[in-house]
């Protein structure tokens, strides 16, 4: 989240969010309230939504929203009319906070694919949240924000975090790490969206039928953290883990060529995102991830080189 900022007014703000990947990810048994708990390292990579709120809106529509998508962003996938996009829900939530309703005309300028298990929804959320405090001058505190984040969905308070960090919960219970190691290292990703995307409830669904005797309470095994400290990509590859990943490669069969195309390109390691259907690839540094990504754009049309960590949803200005 981006700090306290001045006291005042403001006629537009923008709101940087980044997509998330998960480092490791493992994945329970249903809980009494359908949710899975889970436990995950995410980290936060160099791919980014915009999200600007003004002041505007309507009586009968008090924030309304419009997209600009990059081109390889599925526009029609997103849904922009009143009450469908998690923007309307941040700013229902917000103002009920404060007992207000808030009215807003919000742009999303969208370079996240959609439904491709980078959050990308969750992170234009908390980029509304922090543009709508900022725009109307809340002062909300950043525990508020956590707590109606959490409200919204599950990857949404690591969307405000940013960085590197454990979750757990649902996922939305998030510690950042603050190991300077952790914290100072820089990793290179290699980015490969699908033109079709993968419907989370589905993904966790099929899991459910797959994985009937998945563990009650997972955990972030020791080895992870121990690999991340030692800032060396090859430790790093060799603990990635998705307990997703079978599910979506067994729902998305095209995915196995995906990941074998990207380790065949040199890549560390392949693993799916999340959800999916995106694939990241690990990579020694920035030139080994720009050589990957130059193969495999001879095989895929969009590839994507990205960095991490970075910060969460952050104020940004234009010049």
């Amino acid at each position: 989240m981006s700090s306290r900022r001045a006291v005042g007014p403001a006629q537009a703000v923008t709101v940087r969010a980044p997509a998330k990947i998960n480092v490791y990810l493992s994945v329970g048994t249903p809980r009494a309230d359908g949710f899975h708990p889970l436990a995950t390292v995410y980290q936060a990579i160099g791919l980014y939504d915009d999200v600007t709120a003004r002041p505007g809106g309507s009586g009968t529509v008090p924030v309304r929203v419009k997209l600009a998508a990059a081109d390889h962003v599925d526009a029609d996938a997103v849904p922009l009319a009143p009450g469908t996009n998690l923007v309307h829900r941040a700013a229902e939530l917000l103002g009920a906070h404060h007992g207000r309703r808030l009215r807003s005309d919000i742009s999303i300028s969208k370079a996240i694919p959609v439904a491709g298990g980078l959050a990308g929804g969750s992170a234009d959320a908390a980029a509304a949240l922090v543009a709508l405090d900022r725009l109307h001058d809340l002062q909300t505190t950043d525990e508020a924000l956590l707590a109606i984040a959490a409200e919204l969905g599950s990857d949404v308070p690591f969307s405000l975090v940013g960085g590197t960090a454990q979750g757990v919960g649902r996922g939305e219970q998030v510690t950042a790490y603050v190991d300077p190691a952790i914290v100072e290292a820089a990793w290179w990703w290699v980015v490969v969206p699908s033109a079709t995307g993968l419907a989370t409830p589905q993904v966790y669904a099929h899991f459910d039928r797959m994985r009937p005797d998945a563990h009650e309470a997972p955990v972030v095994p020791d080895r992870v953290l121990a690999a991340l400290a030692s800032q060396d990509p090859t430790s790093l590859a060799a603990v990635l883990h998705n307990d997703l990943q079978a599910v979506a490669l067994d729902l998305r069969p095209d995915l196995v060529d995906v990941l074998a195309d990207g380790e065949e390109a040199g890549a560390l390691r392949g693993i799916v995102s999340g959800s999916g259907p995106t694939c990241v690839f690990l990579c020694e540094d920035a030139d080994h991830a720009r050589e990957v990504a130059g193969r495999l754009q001879e095989q895929h049309p969009v590839v994507l080189v990205a960095t991490g960590p970075v910060a969460g949803a952050h104020r940004v200005e234009y010049v």
